[in-house]
């Protein structure tokens, strides 16, 4: 895989110099001290003379963190009882009907899948949604699920629902090709807050951020559902330590994040000695700070005179290039399955390389252009 690496890089011209970061998905292969891919890439980039970092994707972090999350009982009692419905094809059939006849909300069930970073969360929220559907189908066709009428199992299934809904909306926004290091940062710090108020929260069995346990828990008011309070902390309390135990890469280059997003809160003497008195030039300008805060970090940067603050330009070019994620790498992944399919057998490499080309890029073709430089210079007979 390195010498991958360094062919493309030797052949695009590239130089080692100017990369600032390896970021991966973690796999051994990738982050060994001594032979991993991104090891021995870092160590191309110092022996050229410059500095680069490696990162774990945020994104795959997550995706582990969260599936610590265990409620055995409760995910397994819902992967069998789709599995039921769905394996054999008339039960499938005959459920789809049964949904449309009752004008349900939604039209099936959702496979759940370990590789995919939403799957549980969307499964679980759609069985909960089509509970009361199921129930009839199943006794119907003398397969009863006891569970759904057990309103402690049905609490466990609300807990699960809601808090695989907070891991999906963590993880949705730590998708997209524009973002920076220190967002991503701060939607995990964010998140870790939260935790530590779900857990807070919790303790009194308050259920405020937990809509569909509190549905559950208003549906039931019979039922001591408090008595679970102590088995969902604990979830939370383990979620949190997963988290703090992870998150490493970050915090490791906190200093650099905090003087690219607000250099203006920086105390001059925390930061490089290169930097320093560039930063004391910015710190003072008022118009700089106006600035600040009423662009983007992108064009702020750009919009600083290269003659006065080369340094603290450089900065923030190096920060703008680190990828805290492999997102753009699993996206034009998916691009490529979705276009070499295997109904376009004789779509060459070279072929696909251009599709994917314009799959991915933000420029915009001149149309009319292109259009004008293909006219025919002779009219048809």
């Amino acid at each position: 895989m390195f010498e991958a690496v360094s062919d493309a890089i030797d052949k695009m011209g590239l130089k080692w110099d100017k990369l600032c970061g390896v970021t991966t998905d973690g796999a051994p292969a990738m982050t060994g001290e001594r032979k991993g891919m991104a090891s021995m890439v870092c160590a191309e980039v110092r022996e050229s003379g410059g500095e680069a970092v490696k990162m774990h994707c945020i994104i795959h972090q997550e995706a582990l963190c969260a599936k610590t999350v265990q409620l055995g009982d409760v995910m397994n009692t819902v992967v069998k009882t789709v599995n039921i419905i769905r394996a054999r094809g008339l039960h499938h059939r005959e459920f789809q009907a049964f949904l449309s006849d009752v004008d349900a909300e939604y039209g099936d069930l959702l496979y759940h899948s370990e590789v995919r970073w939403l799957s549980r969360g969307s499964v679980l929220q759609r069985f909960y949604s089509l509970r009361s559907e199921i129930d009839p189908f199943l006794k119907e066709k003398d397969r009863p699920l006891h569970e759904l009428s057990d309103p402690l199992w049905l609490a466990d299934l609300a807990f699960l629902v809601d808090l695989t809904g907070h891991l999906n909306t963590l993880n949705k926004s730590l998708q997209g090709k524009d973002q920076l290091v220190p967002q991503l940062s701060a939607h995990m710090k964010a998140f870790c807050v939260k935790l530590r108020l779900f857990e807070t929260q919790l303790r009194n069995f308050n259920v405020a951020h937990f809509p569909t346990l509190s549905e559950v828990k208003v549906a039931f008011p019979e039922v001591n559902l408090s008595a679970k309070k102590g088995k969902y902390v604990s979830v939370i309390t383990s979620l949190m330590t997963e988290f703090s135990q992870r998150f490493q890469d970050f915090p490791a280059i906190e200093k650099e994040m905090k003087l690219f997003s607000t250099p203006f809160l920086m105390d001059a003497e925390e930061v490089e000695e290169s930097l320093q008195l560039e930063l004391i030039e910015m710190q003072c300008d008022d118009s700089l700070k106006n600035q600040h805060q009423l662009l983007p970090l992108p064009d702020f940067y750009r919009s600083l005179e290269e003659a006065k603050f080369p340094l603290m330009q450089r900065h923030a070019k190096r920060m703008m290039s680190l990828f805290g994620s492999t997102y753009i790498c699993e996206q034009t992944f998916s691009l490529l399955t979705l276009n070499k399919s295997r109904l376009r057998t004789k779509m060459t490499d070279s072929h696909l390389c251009d599709v994917l080309r314009i799959s991915t890029t933000k420029l915009t073709p001149d149309l009319p252009a292109i259009l004008q430089s293909k006219a025919q210079h002779h009219c048809s007979h």
